[in-house]
């Protein structure tokens, strides 16, 4: 057949609108005309089957919908079934306008939100500017890494981060064969000479620790190197023990996180991870500490309200989150309550117990956040904390 140039469809429909209640009708001829070379037209007779005949007894009822006049030939209507200002349902052929105005709103909200939200997934998710090897060339060449130079030295065990800082003031740091007087200097470990009074820092750094120690009574926190009764000094058989366990890097300065009064005993954490240190000890971490306190005397009523009122400690009224009166053991003949404080300020619970005119017989720190000291840990013991329980701290 030659190559069909035009097609002409004649489709006689309906002169009313295609209705439910709007009966099948026999069709005319449709006639297919297709002109070739050869003039020749091609016909097509189709037609519908007519429709099922009512039962003579039901009466043909009439078209319950408005008769909308006579569509245009090839033109379908379709009706709206909307409610007119007197409450009735009516027919009518174009939408209403209130569903008009809904759909321009709601594709222009559409198209509002997916815009902003295929923003924000470039701006998150974007597709790097640069490529990998650019990238770690400028990593490699010219970004400002490596740590400030007082934390590389506090890290290494020299000293503490402020004895560190007044060693490089002092001059007594080198940085690549040049005194730095500057602590926040960014210096690589693995890259720069540094030597502090004439002693090559190693290029290892020691990797983070984290322990829990079971404090004793008459012990400190304190990292200072003469504090013969400090906390520290409970770690020395680890610290002997590190060169042989870990060759050529240096031992890791411990310092404790937060504090414990002389006369407090119990749970305390012990690291060399100053970030983990700050976070756990700040006041935003709002983490609830549980103690243990043995008083004097007898406990009644008017004590547990006392206490649970709070007290007022340097200028902030200090409420605790819960007080309990525990039951009394058999060979102990004082009573012992159970506080659970959380804004950490110095001496809060004895202040809480003093000034319910109780006096504090001992005083014991059982829980931190949700790690709770293990009962099989002896005083002056420690134990390395495993990830769930730094995940427990917080």
């Amino acid at each position: 057949m030659a190559a069909l140039s035009s097609l002409s469809l004649r489709l006689h429909l309906f002169s009313r609108p295609f209705l439910p209640s709007t009966s099948f009708r026999i069709l005319p001829r449709l006639t297919c005309s297709l002109p070739s070379s050869s003039s020749s037209s091609l016909e097509f007779n189709i037609s519908f089957a007519p429709p099922k005949p009512k039962p003579e007894s039901e009466p043909e009822q009439p078209s319950p919908f408005p008769d909308f006049g006579d569509a245009p030939t090839g033109q379908l209507f379709i009706p709206w079934i909307v409610r007119g200002e007197d409450g009735n349902l009516k027919l009518q052929a174009e939408p209403p306008a209130n569903f008009l105005k809904a759909m321009a709103n709601a594709e222009t909200s559409t198209y509002t939100k997916k815009k902003k939200q295929k923003a924000e997934k470039g701006t998150s998710a974007s597709e790097p500017k640069y490529s990998k090897a650019a990238r770690r060339f400028y990593n490699e060449n010219f970004r400002d890494s490596g740590m400030r130079l007082s934390k590389v030295l506090a890290a290494a065990g020299v000293a503490s981060r402020r004895n560190s800082e007044e060693l490089i003031f002092e001059g007594k740091v080198t940085v690549n064969g040049s005194v730095c007087n500057t602590p926040q200097t960014r210096v690589d470990p693995a890259k720069d000479i540094i030597y502090v009074n004439g002693n090559r820092l190693p290029k290892k750094q020691p990797p983070k620790v984290y322990f829990a120690l079971n404090k004793p009574k008459g012990y400190i926190c304190s990292s200072g190197e003469n504090e013969s009764k400090s906390v520290i000094s409970l770690f020395d058989d680890f610290l002997e023990r590190w060169g042989k366990r870990n060759p050529g890097v240096p031992k890791p300065r411990l310092f404790t996180v937060g504090r414990l009064d002389v006369a407090t005993t119990g749970l305390i954490i012990v690291t060399n991870d100053g970030d983990f240190a700050q976070r756990l000890s700040h006041p935003s971490s709002n983490l609830s500490k549980e103690y243990i306190a043995t008083v004097e005397g007898g406990v009644h009523k008017r004590h547990l309200t006392a206490i649970s009122e709070g007290t007022t400690i340097e200028g902030v009224h200090c409420i605790p989150d819960s007080v309990e009166l525990l039951p009394r053991e058999p060979d102990k003949q004082r009573s012992r309550l159970r506080i659970v404080v959380h804004d950490g300020r110095k001496h809060e619970v004895r202040e809480l117990v003093k000034s319910a005119g109780l006096e504090i017989y001992s005083l014991k720190r059982v829980r931190i956040g949700g790690f709770r000291l293990p009962m099989d840990l002896g005083i002056g013991k420690h134990i390395e904390l495993k990830p769930a329980d730094l995940k427990a701290l917080g």
